[in-house]
């Protein structure tokens, strides 16, 4: 049976410290049929040096460099455009997919009927460190359920692009991704979880997401420019997200 094209969408920005790794981390896939699409939001690194060595050996590699420096959400939409598969999947470009991602998560889909999934994960810190925190997809979470704390880790989510179609990416600096996830859950009712642990997740210090008090804004733009919700019901959801996220409540 023929292996349906899988395109792998990374937006990078100054990642050349550790794209060489999340790229050998697609390359290994046990799942054959991939295409990895990066584009680089004009990187002042040495990204694009480390991605031409790949691209020179495989040609499932492309790589796309913007003029001028517009965002993830500007870059993941354009990888988003330039991909051909049938599924579409997501990899930030400092995280790692373990080896039978591609596989598990499309045989999950498959067998399932499902549309729309995304995968437990771990998190390791720069050095590779495991951080000992696993978080645990929702075995099905609806709109309603995403816009509460987006219990979905990027590098995990991959849809099917058949029967969906492409989305554009709200133009966001931050929380872009938790935007798709909602644009395709108005589409496709429920996200479904492969409750294994098939990504790893980097945290860094310094970084845009390790900044809560930065995050409420960006939570703020989501609420009231993307999803146009009243300042009540924003309000609401900043201060559930600040309790869940800052003082750790867990919520099923």
């Amino acid at each position: 049976m023929k292996e349906n094209l899988v395109s792998v969408i990374m937006p990078t920005y100054n990642c050349g410290k550790f794209i060489e790794e999340t790229i050998k981390s697609v390359a290994n896939q046990t799942y054959k049929n991939w295409e990895l699409i990066i584009v680089d939001d004009c990187s002042k690194d040495n990204t694009e040096e480390i991605v031409n060595r790949y691209i020179e050996r495989d040609s499932r590699i492309k790589y796309h460099r913007l003029e001028t420096n517009q965002g993830a959400a500007v870059a993941r939409t354009k990888a988003m455009k330039m991909a051909r598969g049938s599924y579409m999947a997501f990899l930030d470009s400092d995280d790692l997919w373990k080896n039978d991602k591609l596989e598990k998560q499309i045989n999950f889909m498959e067998e399932n009927s499902y549309n729309f999934t995304c995968t437990a994960y771990e998190q390791i810190d720069e050095n590779n460190n495991l951080l000992n925190k696993i978080i645990r997809p929702k075995i099905k979470a609806d709109y309603n359920r995403i816009l509460l704390d987006c219990p979905v880790g990027n590098s995990t989510v991959m849809y099917n692009v058949d029967k969906l179609g492409k989305f554009e990416v709200p133009n966001i600096r931050k929380r872009n991704d938790d935007a798709l996830w909602l644009q395709i859950l108005k589409k496709e009712k429920y996200i479904y979880g492969l409750n294994e642990i098939l990504m790893q997740y980097r945290i860094r210090q310094n970084s845009i997401s390790s900044n809560k008090l930065d995050l409420i804004k960006y939570h703020w733009q989501l609420y009231r420019q993307i999803e146009h919700l009243s300042i009540f019901r924003s309000v609401f959801h900043i201060c559930w997200w600040g309790m869940i996220k800052v003082l750790h409540i867990k919520w099923n």
